[in-house]
C-alpha cells in the first residue's frame, strides 16, 4: 500500500472530517441551524464592541483636572451627569496635547466630545473645589447639569429575569422530549413517538442468514414476511394474519436479531423503539407516543412495529399496591391494548414484541386478537451452537486445528451473546499472549474466564488451607466420577478464580426432563466436598456454602414443585404463569410447611449419608485424587480414568483423550501459590452450565 493510499484511510476514519470542506467522500458536511445563532452572535459581539471601544471617553481623576486641564485653561465646559459623573470638554485647540492620552486608553473617545470622564463624589463638594482650582483672571468654566437613563439596562433588568426562566423552561423541554422537538411543534412534540424508523432511506439489512440456530423461531415468523411480501396469498382465501407475534426467551439468545431480520427479509419499514421509551415524567405522554406510533405506522403500511422490552409497560395491571389505579404505566398500557384492537388486520401492521419476563405480562396482552402467537426463542442446543460459532469466528484469525463441533461441546447452556463473548474474549487472550492465531487452549481459557471468573494467579494460601481445597474439590470430583446420573467431569483447579478458592468443572448432559435419580446424584456430588472435609480431617470448613445453598434450594424444588415426595404427594406450590395473589400468604398450610422442612432434610441428610460412603469405599482414590491436586494444582478427566477407570455409562461423544492437553502443559508450568495468608472467601463450585 503506497503512503498516499494510506493517508486517504486515515483522512476517511478520521472523525473530524466532517467539518473538512475538502473531503472526498462526497458528501458536505450537514447544515446545523445552531451556525447561524453563532454567526448573529459574533456579529453583535463585534458591533458592540467597536461603537463602545470608538466613543467611550476616558477615565481620569479630579487631581489630574485641576493640576493639568484647568491650570492650562484647556477646558471648554465639564457636564455633570445624574449628580455623581463628571463629564469633561477639552477645547479644539488643545486636543493634540491629549492625543498620546487618548491613544494610551483601549477606549477612544469622540472628536466633539466629551473626553474625559470622572466621579465627583458629592455636587456641593465639586463646585467649591472647581472654585477654588480655578486661576483668578481666567474665564468661570460653568457646570451644566444633565440627566440620562439607560434604557438598555432597565429594559434588560425587566424583562430579563422572565426572559430567562422562559429559556430555561424550553430547554427543559427540548431535552425531555429528546430531539423530539427540532421539528414543528418545538417543546409540545414531547408526546411524539421515540421509535426509530428505518425505511428504504435507512434500509435494514439483517437477513435470516446472519441469524444462526433459531431453527423454530424462523420458521415461525416466516409467514409473517410472506404475507408483507404477499398479502393476497392468505386473504382471498378468508384468513386472518395474526396482529401480533411475541417473542419470549432467556437474555442474549437473538429475540432483536430476529425481528430485524423479518424486517430485512420482507423488505418494508421498520419501528424500533424500546417499552421504557413510552414512559416518561408527565401524565400521559405515554399514551399519546402509543397514539403516534400507531399512527405513523398505518401511514407507511406495510410495516413491522417492534416493541424490545415490553415488560416495562406490559406489566400485568393492579399488582403494584403503592400505586393507584391512574398509573401512568397503566395509562399506557391500556393505550397499546386499544390500538392493537382498533386497526384491521388487512392494513398491513404487524407488532413484534420481546421480552424475557412473559410471566408478569397483563394477560389482556396475551389473549388472542392482540399478541396471538407465543414465539419462544430457547436457548441454543449442540447444533445450534455450532451454527452460531461459525458467524462469530467469521473476522477471528483462527488456527487450523480448530474445531467448531468441540467448541459446541465446551459450552452448553450458552446463549448466543455468551458466544459471541466466548470468541472475542479467545481473540484478546490470544492477542495478549502475542499468537498468530487463535487455537484451542485460548478459547478454553476464554470459556473458563466467563464461567469461572479471572484466574488469580498471585493470592496467596497457606499450605493447610491449599490441603483442605484439594481434598474438598478431589470429593465432588470423586463422587461425579463413580455416580452414574452424575455430570461428566472435565476439570478440577485449586487455582482460585474469582470468589472461588477452587472449582470443577462439568459437562452437563442435554436434557428435555430430569428423573429423580438424577437429581439425587447431583445432590449426592454436591455434597462430596463437605463429606470430604468430614472425613478427612474430622471438620467441617465455610467452604461448602455455595453447595450447600445449590442443594438446599435443589431439595425444596423436589418436594414443593416437583412432587418428588411420596409423604408430601403429587402436589406443586409453584405458579409458573406468575399471575397468582400469593403475595403475603404460603398456598399451604403450616402443618405442611414442616412436613416440607422435614422431607427436605430427610433427603439432604440421604444424600450426605450416601456421600459420606461412597468416599470411604474409595479412600485410597480420593487421596490419590488429593495428592495429585496439591502437586499439578489442575487436574482433567483423564487423570480419574487412570486412578478409578472408565466410567461405562460414559458417551464416547462427550469428551476426547487429548482434547485438554495443550491446558495440562499449561498447567504443569506454574509455580506453587505463596502460603501464610487467611482466607474467608467461600469456596464456588461453577458449572459450564
Amino acid at each position: 500500500m503506497t503512503e498516499k493510499e494510506n493517508k486517504d484511510n486515515k483522512n476517511q476514519n478520521n472523525p473530524f472530517n466532517q467539518f473538512n470542506p475538502n473531503r472526498k467522500d462526497g458528501k458536505a458536511p450537514k447544515f446545523n441551524a445552531y451556525w447561524i445563532y453563532g454567526v448573529i452572535a459574533i456579529v453583535f459581539i463585534v458591533i458592540q464592541f467597536y461603537f463602545s471601544t470608538s466613543r467611550g471617553p476616558v477615565k481620569t481623576t479630579w487631581n489630574e483636572v485641576r493640576s493639568t486641564m484647568l491650570a492650562n485653561q484647556d477646558i471648554e465646559r465639564i457636564v455633570v451627569i445624574n449628580d455623581k459623573t463628571a463629564t469633561v470638554y477639552i477645547k479644539k485647540d488643545r486636543l493634540e496635547k491629549y492625543k498620546t492620552q487618548f491613544e494610551a486608553n483601549f477606549s477612544k473617545p469622540a472628536e466633539i466630545g466629551p473626553h474625559f470622564t470622572f466621579n465627583i463624589g458629592s455636587v456641593e463638594t465639586f463646585e467649591n473645589n472647581l472654585k477654588e482650582a480655578q486661576p483668578s483672571g481666567m474665564d468661570e468654566i460653568s457646570l451644566e447639569y444633565k440627566e440620562e437613563r439607560n434604557w438598555a439596562g432597565e429594559i434588560l433588568w425587566t424583562i430579563g429575569p422572565f426572559a430567562l426562566i422562559i429559556l430555561l423552561w424550553w430547554w427543559i423541554f427540548r431535552r425531555m422530549s429528546r430531539g423530539a422537538g427540532g421539528g414543528a411543534g418545538g417543546i409540545f412534540s414531547v408526546g411524539k413517538s421515540q421509535a426509530k424508523i428505518f425505511d428504504k432511506d435507512q434500509k435494514v439489512s439483517t437477513t435470516f442468514k446472519d441469524v444462526a440456530g433459531l431453527t423454530e423461531a424462523k420458521q415461525e415468523v416466516v409467514e409473517i414476511v410472506e404475507f408483507l411480501k404477499n398479502p393476497t396469498k392468505f386473504t382471498k382465501l378468508g384468513g386472518k394474519i395474526p396482529k401480533g407475534a411475541l417473542l419470549v426467551g432467556p437474555p442474549g439468545t437473538g429475540k432483536t436479531l430476529l425481528a430485524k431480520a423479518v424486517a430485512g427479509e420482507a423488505e418494508v419499514p421498520f419501528f424500533s423503539m424500546s417499552g421504557s421509551d413510552f414512559v416518561e415524567m408527565f401524565v400521559g405522554v405515554g399514551a399519546s407516543r402509543v397514539r403516534d406510533l400507531f399512527k405513523q405506522a398505518k401511514e407507511k403500511a406495510p410495516c413491522i412495529v417492534f416493541i424490545d422490552e415490553i415488560d416495562a409497560i406490559g406489566r400485568a395491571r393492579g399488582r403494584n399496591p403503592n400505586m393507584g389505579s391512574n398509573d401512568e404505566r397503566e395509562n399506557t398500557l391500556n393505550q397499546l391494548l386499544t390500538e392493537m384492537d382498533g386497526f384491521d388486520t388487512n392494513t398491513g401492521v404487524i407488532i413484534l414484541a420481546a421480552t424475557n419476563r412473559a410471566d408478569i405480562l397483563d394477560r389482556a396482552l396475551m389473549r388472542a386478537g392482540r399478541f396471538d402467537r407465543q414465539i419462544h426463542v430457547e436457548l441454543p442446543d449442540l447444533n445450534e451452537r455450532a451454527d452460531i460459532f461459525n458467524v462469530h469466528l467469521r473476522p477471528l484469525k483462527l488456527n487450523l486445528d480448530l474445531k467448531v463441533d468441540f467448541l459446541a461441546k465446551q459450552t452448553p447452556g450458552f446463549s448466543g451473546a455468551d458466544i459471541a463473548n466466548v470468541c472475542n474474549e479467545a481473540a484478546l487472550i490470544a492477542a495478549r499472549k502475542n499468537h498468530e492465531s487463535v487455537d484451542k487452549q485460548d478459547f478454553l481459557d476464554a470459556v473458563d474466564r466467563i464461567v469461572g471468573g479471572l484466574e488469580k494467579k498471585n493470592k496467596i494460601i497457606s499450605m493447610d488451607e491449599k490441603k483442605t481445597i484439594a481434598y474438598h474439590e478431589a470429593g465432588h470430583a470423586t463422587i461425579s466420577w463413580l455416580l452414574e446420573h452424575a455430570h461428566p467431569l472435565v476439570k478440577v483447579t485449586i487455582v482460585p478464580r474469582g470468589k472461588a478458592l477452587g472449582a470443577a468443572w462439568y459437562l452437563p448432559e442435554e436434557r428435555s426432563i430430569t428423573t429423580k435419580e438424577q437429581l439425587l446424584d447431583e445432590m449426592c456430588s454436591a455434597l462430596g466436598g463437605r463429606a470430604a472435609e468430614q472425613l478427612v480431617f474430622n471438620k467441617i470448613s465455610s467452604g461448602a456454602q455455595n453447595d450447600l445453598e445449590k442443594i438446599t434450594k435443589q431439595a425444596y424444588a423436589m418436594v414443593s414443585i416437583f412432587g418428588m415426595s411420596e409423604k408430601v404427594g403429587n402436589v406443586s406450590y409453584y405458579d409458573s404463569s406468575g399471575q397468582s395473589d400469593f403475595t403475603f400468604t404460603k398456598p399451604y398450610s403450616e402443618k405442611t410447611a414442616q412436613l416440607i422442612d422435614e422431607e427436605v432434610k430427610v433427603l439432604i441428610d440421604g444424600q450426605y449419608a450416601r456421600a459420606v460412603e461412597v468416599l470411604k469405599k474409595s479412600k485410597k482414590g480420593h487421596e490419590k485424587l488429593a495428592n495429585l491436586l496439591l502437586e499439578r494444582e489442575v487436574i482433567f478427566s483423564e487423570d480419574l480414568e487412570a486412578i478409578f477407570g472408565k466410567r461405562p455409562w460414559d458417551k464416547k461423544h462427550v469428551i476426547n483423550e487429548n482434547e485438554n492437553a495443550g491446558d495440562e502443559k499449561r498447567v504443569k508450568e506454574k509455580s506453587n501459590q505463596a502460603e501464610n495468608t487467611e482466607v474467608v472467601i467461600p469456596d464456588i463450585k461453577p458449572s459450564v452450565a
